[in-house]
């Protein structure tokens, strides 16, 4: 049964991934809201653009011409974030510490169809996805230097999305970025002690009780996490224990296709528009280890609180202490299930 408690007075929540809490105030998702209201785009997109970076046969701002590609499309980023050239340095003067880090990032197209998102593409094209994530995981880490690899997409120019194109990125560097470096730390710490996946026990809790759950197929469930930041926040995980997406079956690709298809659908459901997010992998490092603590999961981040115009900051309190929110993961995700 539904703890009463947590819809009707303020408390923490720990995040069991990452060692940190959540402030949730349900009681404040009654109060009026006078604040910025973000404009909805009315914009109808092409299927094609001529002045688009990504679509195929265009000229990206380098010089190179596109592919006249059909399905997924994948190249090095123009403008790289992280080199595979950085010379090897440290900065270690006192308190000022620093030093070089090493990577290869890539830009990855769903489809040649201008107009669509992946909420837009058919299972079949996302599986697509799926596959090409896997090659270019298991590529990227193969390199000595790389010992991670994130895959992430940042949807809507509200996110930062610079080019509306369907597109993601893949990022892949030689030491852990932090949110990372504290899920790989929690996930050992767990293993160690009981021999068994942190995340893996965590679903089979949730299953149990059936209050976040949003979707779930034969190989993946989708859930709002208990210790959910963000309004709408969600997390697609496999039931099975599994390290990376590399270990999917054809049959679990799909199943994981679908049900990216299912919660990319329900947000734009929900507020009848197309919804903005950042989502990512998070899945075990490529450092030559065992990683048999790493359970691979995805998370979605969408920023929009209470309608398509009112959107959720990160300030405040949220800068200077911890996270809070104010709708439960409970109330989220009966929303998100009833559109499913």
């Amino acid at each position: 049964m539904e703890n009463t408690n947590l819809q009707d007075y303020s408390h923490k929540r720990f995040n069991i991934l990452t060692g940190e809490w959540v402030l949730v105030s349900p009681h404040r998702a009654k109060r009026p809201w006078q604040g910025q209201n973000e404009e909805i785009s009315k914009e109808q997109r092409p299927s094609y653009d001529v002045s688009c970076y990504l679509c195929p046969t265009n000229t990206r701002i380098n010089g190179e011409v596109n592919p006249d590609y059909k399905d997924v499309f994948i190249f090095t980023n123009d403008f790289a974030a992280l080199q595979s050239d950085s010379p090897s340095f440290e900065v270690n003067d006192g308190l000022l510490k620093a030093q070089s880090e090493t990577g290869i990032c890539k830009v990855i197209c769903f489809s040649p169809d201008h107009s669509k998102s992946l909420a837009d593409m058919d299972v079949e094209g996302i599986t697509k996805v799926v596959h090409a994530w896997k090659k270019e995981y298991a590529e990227l880490g193969s390199n000595d230097f790389i010992n991670y690899v994130q895959i992430f997409e940042n949807k809507g120019a509200v996110m930062g999305c610079s080019n509306p194109h369907p597109h993601g990125q893949i990022w892949s560097q030689s030491t852990l970025p932090n949110e990372v470096y504290k899920k790989d730390l929690n996930q050992f710490k767990y293993y160690s002690e009981n021999n068994s996946s942190l995340l893996g026990d965590y679903l089979n809790q949730e299953l149990k009780l059936n209050e976040r759950i949003i979707f779930e197929n034969d190989d993946f469930v989708i859930l709002v996490p208990f210790w959910a930041i963000w309004p709408f926040e969600t997390m697609i995980a496999p039931k099975n224990h599994q390290k990376s997406i590399t270990e999917l079956s054809d049959v679990e690709s799909a199943n994981f296709a679908e049900a990216i298809s299912t919660i990319t659908k329900a947000y734009d459901k929900l507020f009848n528009t197309s919804f903005p997010y950042s989502s990512g992998i998070h899945q075990a490092p490529t450092n030559g280890k065992a990683n048999d603590h790493w359970h691979w999961h995805m998370s979605f981040y969408p920023p929009l609180l209470r309608s398509a115009t009112v959107k959720k900051f990160m300030v405040g309190y949220e800068m200077f202490g911890s996270p809070q929110r104010d709708i439960t993961a409970e109330i989220a995700a009966k929303k998100l299930k009833s559109l499913t």
